[in-house]
């Protein structure tokens, strides 16, 4: 499958020429694959840690919700410093793959002792291992996602191609964490007579552990190696020149100060942290609020492969359809309406019964069509944030992917921090019993929860969708951005 050729015919301008055929289907599969990695350690994030360590392990939920958080904050300052890093690197390797090889192993190693924590530790010790971990696991993903991710400025600067791009990264992405999360809860997090809640069983989450390391590391080497040859094709890194504090801050701020990326970078913190709090609680909602086994959450987990698979394509198209902006609009509104609709209409009596047949199905089809909207909003939302690249160069004289790709980053891993730690507010309001089994919550706490935690995702979808409205890059500026670059290298080739 090519990427479609609308503004020009070569990935890139201002270096080796590779023409626009070649962006064979091959290197969308290798450059998305990689996001397999941070689909498994972001489902483990987002929505096992928080039960793990405060139902499995009784740490409290704040607790939980404020070392996931305080890692997050570690994120924010080095993010920006590994993009930079990133954008400026020169080896034979090129800019971005030392920094993705380099990750393989800590990540896997760090992820693996998460979930394996040393069984005489007592609460406080294993709020600070949970926090150590945290911080590391976040640090090594950074090194691999942000290289990784930018590599799509370099794939091609067509406005059309690069959600087509975007749409095999977040469609890998969602791959490996309902892969995983369905091995989670059919095989590893099963109930037994000892422990009839799965999410209890401490065992199973080693198990989890050592399964989900092992994908990670396989995830990051397939993609690196796969998408090596590309390299000698991309925009050389600028040259070298010596490392002055007030001067990178400067050029910072240049790059990041402008209405494109605050509007999308903005949008995009307030939809991670929505997700991320909705996430974070849904293992909750599904197990004591409709009262769901092991075998029915996985199989809506299959039903969430159908939605991916149809986002995949209809992503693209949309954007191409109605221009990103317009697309973006169209889904949120769709989202916000959809989010809570099916907590609400159960606390209005407006849906069948826990445990019958067709509440089971009308909950399939809403996992379809939730998870449907947010892989497509996901996708379109990146290459949004892609053309900023672009936007900034032509003003700034600048290419720093790996510096704006830094910000996603950091966004998409605020899914599985700001949402812990919302989460763990959101239980600690509702009064959540910790080591609680199905069946035994009360009904006060349910209606609490149910009422509580859709109206807090809702208010922060909606600022979200204002942020968007503002997003001023358009098909017809991005092609003026880019002309902007070829007369300014055509200028500098002829000087």
């Amino acid at each position: 499958m090519s990427a479609p050729i609308a503004e020009n015919n070569i990935m890139s301008l201002g270096r080796g020429s590779i023409p626009a055929a070649k962006q064979v289907w091959r290197d969308k599969f290798f450059y998305g694959f990689g996001s397999i990695a941070f689909g498994v350690k972001d489902n483990g994030f987002t929505y096992l840690l928080m039960i793990f360590y405060n139902q499995a392990l009784g740490v409290p939920a704040a607790s939980v919700g404020l070392a996931i958080m305080v890692a997050l904050l570690v994120d924010a300052v080095a993010d920006p410093l590994i993009g930079t890093w990133s954008d400026n690197v020169r080896s034979r390797l090129g800019r971005r793959h030392p920094f993705m090889y380099a990750a393989a192993l800590p990540i896997a190693i760090s992820y693996f002792f998460l979930w394996n924590p040393p069984s005489n530790f007592n609460t406080t010790e294993l709020f600070w291992y949970l926090l150590a971990l945290s911080i590391v696991i976040r640090l090594c993903i950074s090194m691999y996602e942000i290289p990784s991710s930018a590599l799509v400025v370099d794939l091609t600067e067509n406005y059309d191609a690069r959600t087509d791009f975007l749409s095999y990264r977040w469609f890998f992405g969602w791959v490996g964490g309902l892969t995983i999360s369905i091995l989670g809860f059919s095989v590893f997090l099963r109930a037994t007579p000892d422990q009839p809640t799965g999410t209890l069983n401490i065992e199973g989450y080693s198990h989890y552990g050592l399964t989900a390391s092992l994908m990670m590391f396989a995830a990051i080497l397939i993609s690196s190696l796969g998408t090596q040859h590309l390299v000698k094709g991309f925009r050389p890194a600028p040259e070298k020149r010596p490392f002055i504090f007030s001067r990178s801050g400067k050029e910072v701020l240049e790059t990041l100060v402008n209405r494109p990326f605050l509007t999308i970078a903005g949008a995009t913190l307030f939809s991670y942290a929505a997700t991320g709090i909705a996430a974070a609680v849904l293992t909750y909602f599904r197990i004591y609020f409709w009262e769901l086994t092991g075998d029915q959450i996985s199989l809506l987990l299959v039903g969430n492969f159908a939605a991916v698979i149809v986002a995949l394509f209809l992503a693209p198209r949309l954007a191409k359809a109605m221009g990103k902006k317009n697309a973006q609009i169209l889904l949120w509104i769709a989202f916000i309406i959809a989010s809570p609709a099916m907590y609400w209409s159960r606390l209005m009596d407006w849906l069948p019964p826990n445990g019958t047949e067709i509440l089971y199905w009308i909950l399939f089809a809403s996992s379809f069509m939730n998870t449907l909207l947010s892989v497509c909003i996901g996708t379109i939302g990146s290459s949004m944030l892609a053309d900023v690249v672009e936007y900034s160069a032509a003003r700034t004289g600048r290419h720093s992917a790996g510096l704006i790709f830094a910000t996603n980053t950091f966004m998409l891993k605020a899914t599985s921090g700001i949402g812990a730690f919302g989460a763990g507010i959101i239980l600690a309001y509702v009064e959540f019993p910790e080591v609680a089994k199905a069946g035994q919550v009360s009904q006060e706490v349910l209606t609490n929860f149910g009422w509580t935690e859709p109206a807090v995702v809702m208010a922060l979808q909606l600022c979200a969708l204002a942020l968007v409205c503002a997003y001023p890059i358009t098909k017809a500026l991005h092609a003026a951005n880019l002309k902007t670059l070829e007369e300014r290298n055509n200028m500098e080739n002829a000087e």
